[in-house]
């Protein structure tokens, strides 16, 4: 079959356009893990479950305050365990502990109870879940980040684009799981804070090499409201593979 110029130019210029991001996740998932806990594995794997659902972006974020019981976690970012704290200060048990699954930044449950994980999943879904479109496409050395939709948020919104590595496999050498080899999905190396949204329709733009992390291959962007001290309800998200 021969394409007359004008297809041909069509055909190029398509080939040459920036991907954009097409799933948008209805359901943020974060997991608060860490290699030193006997009681982790389990919710590893029920994350990498959640992590097949197109609707669900299930994030692994490794904590460091397991450290001290033998194995310091390979993955674990002192700005998770922070933000878990964060999260706690915003509920009336206060509670954090390992595995722990918050849905949206609303919901808190115990991570590798599956059959409670599922229920707030639901009810975050049921609930209107993601309401605000992220669409992400990659120019050059740049993604660029567009929010198209204005939403009505009093005092605005973080905006975080975070790298991660999609799949990534420990052998864990010492502590509670010594011996095991554990296989964790989306896991967030980083953060960074692209702005303060307050509502309008916008395209951000953010160099990757500000977001540069080894083993990175994708990066989840967020859309929260509240602040980092007092995070509130993820509103908006989606994950922009690099590759």
């Amino acid at each position: 079959m021969m394409l007359n110029r004008s297809a041909l130019a069509l055909v190029l210029a398509l080939a040459a356009s920036p991907a954009m991001a097409q799933t948008q996740p209805k359901v943020v998932v974060e997991l608060f893990t860490s290699q030193g806990c006997a009681s982790c594995p389990p919710a590893d794997a029920l994350l990498n479950d959640l992590a097949k659902d197109p609707q669900v972006l299930a994030l692994t974020l490794s904590v460091d305050y397991w450290d001290y019981v033998g194995w310091k976690d390979t993955l674990a970012l002192h700005g998770h365990s922070l933000r878990q704290k964060a999260y706690a200060e915003q509920r009336p048990d206060k509670k954090i502990y390992t595995p722990q699954m918050v849905i949206d930044g609303q919901i808190a449950a115990k991570g590798s109870d599956r059959a409670a994980v599922q229920r707030a999943v639901m009810t975050a879904r049921a609930s209107g879940g993601l309401s605000l479109p992220v669409e992400v496409k990659r120019d050059g050395d740049a993604l660029e980040i567009t929010l198209p939709q204005p939403l009505t948020i009093e005092d605005g919104a973080e905006l975080w684009a975070c790298p991660v590595s999609r799949t990534q496999s420990v052998s864990i050498g010492r502590g509670e799981n010594g011996g095991r080899n554990v296989t964790y999905s989306n896991v967030v190396r980083g953060w960074t804070r692209v702005a303060r949204w307050q509502g309008d329709v916008r395209t951000f733009r953010v160099p990757l090499k500000d977001l540069h992390r080894e083993g990175m291959d994708a990066v989840a962007v967020m859309v929260q409201t509240g602040t980092p001290a007092a995070p509130g309800q993820i509103v908006g998200a989606t994950l922009f593979p690099l590759d």
